[in-house]
């Protein structure tokens, strides 16, 4: 059969059409997100005030940083919270996950309940929790209403405490989208291996030990890179919950930065302390890409 062949190298107006469509996008996150990357980087080696000033003073920025107590708070309580969060949203995500994987009846409603947090912005998490967690108006004050006046929970205006209370919420809200993923995880498993083992007499225990949880690895690394982004990041939740009080006992890096550039007025500090945030969150990120990557090639 004749038919006609065009010649290589050349393309027609059509074959332009992606590239012509992407390339406003490209552009806008090239601009909207590297290049204000790149002008914080810039800012955290000058003397910016209120607004930029281009007087270059070296790493004063961040010799500053590292000597603000403020920041030494804020440091130390995103690793207590990070830490925490991403365990406990671990755990208990792949517990649920078990569960619900065990074919329980209203399955589908159980994931829904368990979902509907997520689906919530950081900032309506913080205000119910914050409402829950008030001792004038929450749990505590419900309990003394049931007869135990003797009931106290003031986590979330003790300076010891109160970063707790971020990890509580924290956590229950994200617990239902790690779930989702470990279940996926748990459906995506070969049953002919599981069945092998079972038919083999080997207790429910040591299947979970030795095939399950190895085999779910890809998810626990995708649950972590995500759930570590979101702490590090974690900005509304703080506001709404504690506004980092009581003084700045929930501080966080995230509220350091903005309080320092917009409330205080030190725009330099402020761009110094994102581009902290930024080494830390490429320091988890590219490993994982690059371990995308690699399996990638292997597969």
């Amino acid at each position: 059969m004749a038919y006609s062949e065009k010649p290589a190298g050349k393309r027609t107006l059509g074959s332009f059409l992606p590239e012509a469509v992407l390339a406003p996008s490209v552009l806008m996150v090239l601009v909207g997100v590297y290049g204000f990357m790149l002008f914080s980087v810039i800012l955290s080696f000058t003397g910016s005030k209120m607004f930029p000033r281009f007087v270059f003073t070296g790493f004063d920025q961040y010799e500053r940083l590292f000597s603000n107590p403020r920041w030494t708070v804020a440091v130390q309580n995103i690793f207590i919270f990070a830490s925490l969060y991403i365990i406990c949203a671990t755990l208990l995500g792949l517990l649920l996950a078990i569960l619900i994987d065990r074919r329980i009846r209203a399955e589908a409603v159980f994931r829904t309940i368990f979902l509907y947090p997520m689906a919530l912005s950081f900032i309506v998490t913080g205000v119910i929790w914050q409402w829950l967690l008030n001792p004038g108006l929450g749990l505590e004050r419900m309990v003394q209403s049931w007869g135990w006046e003797s009931f106290s929970f003031k986590w979330l205006v003790d300076p010891d405490m109160a970063i707790y209370t971020v990890v509580i919420a924290g956590v229950w809200q994200v617990t239902g989208f790690v779930m989702a993923m470990f279940l996926a995880g748990l459906r995506g498993i070969n049953q002919e291996i599981l069945s092998a083992a079972r038919m083999d007499g080997a207790p429910t225990l040591k299947i979970y030990s030795r095939i399950i949880i190895p085999a779910l690895r890809p998810v626990f690394l995708t649950a972590f890179v995500i759930e570590a982004h979101l702490a590090i990041k974690s900005y509304d939740l703080v506001v709404a919950l504690t506004k980092g009080g009581p003084g700045y006992a929930t501080e966080l890096p995230s509220t350091f930065m903005y309080t320092t550039t917009f409330t205080r007025n030190e725009m330099g500090l402020g761009a110094a302390s994102a581009v902290v945030m930024l080494v830390a969150l490429a320091v988890i990120i590219i490993p994982y890409l690059y371990s995308e990557l690699r399996n990638e090639r292997r597969g």
